[in-house]
C-alpha cells in the first residue's frame, strides 16, 4: 500500500514538472516574440511649422453701455392723461411720450392772457402820456413793470403746460412702460427708459503697463455670446486720463456699430485691441499639441535612421498665443519641420509612421464653422 502511494506521488510530481516545463517554454517563446514584434506604421496627417507675422492685440472683457441712455421721468407732479408710446418701440427726438392733465393751467391761461393784454394797452397809453409830459417817469416805469409781470405769468403757465407734455429728449429705443393711465405722478417718478442703440459704447480696462501702447483710433474687435461666430469692429474713442489707484488699471472706451441692435447695454463682451506692431511667430495647428500638466509636446515626423520610412519623435514645446486654429510656439521647434496635426493622443515616441494628408483638415486663422 505504501509503495502504491509513493508511486502515485512520484507520478503526480512528474506530470506537474512536465506541464510546468511546457508552460515555461510557451511563456519564453511569447516573450521572445514580443521583443521581436514591430508594430505596424501609424497613418498620420502632418502640417509644417510655418513662420508667420501675427497682429498683436490687447485683450480684455468689456461692458456695453449706451451712447445716450436715460430714464424719462416726470418733471412736475400731475395725473397721467395720455400715454402716447408703446413699450420697446423706437422713437425720434421730440416725439410725444406722455401727457399729464393740464386742465387747471389751461383754465388759468385765458385770464393771464387778458391781464397781459390789458397791461400792454395801459403801457401804450402810458407811453403817450409820458411823451406829452402828463405823467411822471415813475408812473410809466410802474406800467412797464406791470406789463412785464403779466407777460411772465402767461409764459409761466405755458411753460408748465409744455413740461407736462413729456417728449423724447433724443432718438432711441424705449424700454418697459412704468406708468398707467390715470396714475398720479410725483416729481421725478420714472416713466420709461430710453436708450440709443446704434452706435454703442464698449467700456473695458487694461493694466497700466499697457498704457504706452494705447491711443485713440486703434481698431477694436468685439465678440460675445450675442454674436455667435461673428466679430464687430470699432475704434477706441476715449482713454481715461486717470489710473484706478486700487486696481492699477486704466479705463478705455470704444465705439462700435450696432445696426441690427444685437448688442444691448449691460452685456459683457470680449474685446481685442489691435496694435500696429506685428509679431513674428512659428505657428502650428492647435490640434498638433499633446497637452499635459508637466509639459506640452508635439510629434515631429522624421526620416528613420535606415532611411526606410518615417518615425515619430516626441518634442516638448513652449506655447504662446492662439489665433483661430493655430497656436504659436516660442521654443522647441524650427521652421519647416513637419508635425503630426491630428490624433496625437494615440502616438508614442519612436513609432513608425506613414504620412497621408488626403483627409487632413484645413486650418484657418479665422475659422467660420457652420452652426449645425
Amino acid at each position: 500500500m505504501k509503495k502504491r502511494i509513493i508511486l502515485t506521488i512520484i507520478g503526480l510530481v512528474t506530470v506537474i514538472a512536465v506541464l510546468g516545463g511546457i508552460k515555461a517554454l510557451q511563456i519564453g517563446t511569447m516573450i521572445d516574440h514580443g521583443k521581436k514584434f514591430v508594430p505596424p506604421p501609424e497613418t498620420v496627417s502632418t502640417a509644417p511649422v510655418t513662420a508667420e507675422s501675427w497682429e498683436t492685440a490687447l485683450t480684455s472683457v468689456g461692458t456695453l453701455t449706451a451712447v445716450q441712455g436715460v430714464t424719462v421721468a416726470a418733471e412736475l407732479p400731475g395725473k397721467v392723461a395720455q400715454i402716447a408710446f408703446e413699450a420697446g418701440a423706437p422713437v425720434t427726438r421730440g416725439a410725444l411720450l406722455l401727457r399729464q392733465d393740464t386742465s387747471n393751467e389751461e383754465a388759468q391761461l385765458p385770464g393771464a392772457l387778458a391781464e397781459a393784454k390789458l397791461a400792454r394797452a395801459n403801457l401804450r397809453r402810458s407811453d403817450q402820456l409820458l411823451a406829452e409830459g402828463i405823467i411822471a417817469q415813475a408812473d410809466h416805469d410802474s406800467a412797464v413793470a406791470t406789463a412785464n409781470q403779466a407777460q411772465a405769468q402767461v409764459d409761466n403757465i405755458r411753460a408748465t403746460i409744455a413740461k407736462k407734455s413729456i417728449r423724447a429728449p433724443f432718438s432711441g429705443r424705449l424700454g418697459i412702460r412704468q406708468v398707467n393711465l390715470g396714475q398720479i405722478l410725483r416729481e421725478g417718478d420714472p416713466i420709461v427708459t430710453l436708450q440709443t442703440m446704434d452706435p454703442i459704447y464698449v467700456d473695458f480696462t487694461l493694466p497700466q503697463q499697457q498704457l504706452p501702447q494705447l491711443r485713440k483710433g486703434l481698431t477694436v474687435r468685439v465678440t460675445g455670446d450675442a454674436l455667435p461666430g461673428e466679430t464687430i469692429e470699432g475704434r477706441v474713442t476715449a482713454i481715461n486720463p486717470e489710473v484706478d489707484a486700487e486696481s492699477r488699471n486704466i479705463k478705455v472706451q470704444a465705439t462700435v456699430a450696432n445696426r441690427g441692435e444685437t448688442l444691448r447695454p449691460g452685456m459683457f463682451v470680449n474685446v481685442a485691441v489691435g496694435l500696429p506692431v506685428r509679431e513674428k511667430v512659428l505657428a502650428i495647428p492647435a490640434t498638433a499639441v499633446l497637452y499635459a500638466p508637466y509639459s506640452d509636446s508635439v510629434f515631429v515626423v522624421e526620416d528613420a535612421k535606415d532611411k526606410k520610412g518615417k518615425v515619430l519623435r516626441q518634442q516638448f514645446v513652449r506655447l504662446g498665443t492662439k489665433r483661430g486654429d493655430f497656436v504659436a510656439v516660442t521654443s522647441g521647434l524650427k521652421e519647416g519641420e513637419q508635425v503630426v496635426s491630428t490624433g496625437v493622443f494615440k502616438l508614442r515616441n519612436g513609432q513608425a509612421a506613414v504620412v497621408d494628408n488626403k483627409l487632413a483638415p484645413e486650418f484657418q486663422q479665422a475659422p467660420t464653422p457652420e452652426n449645425n
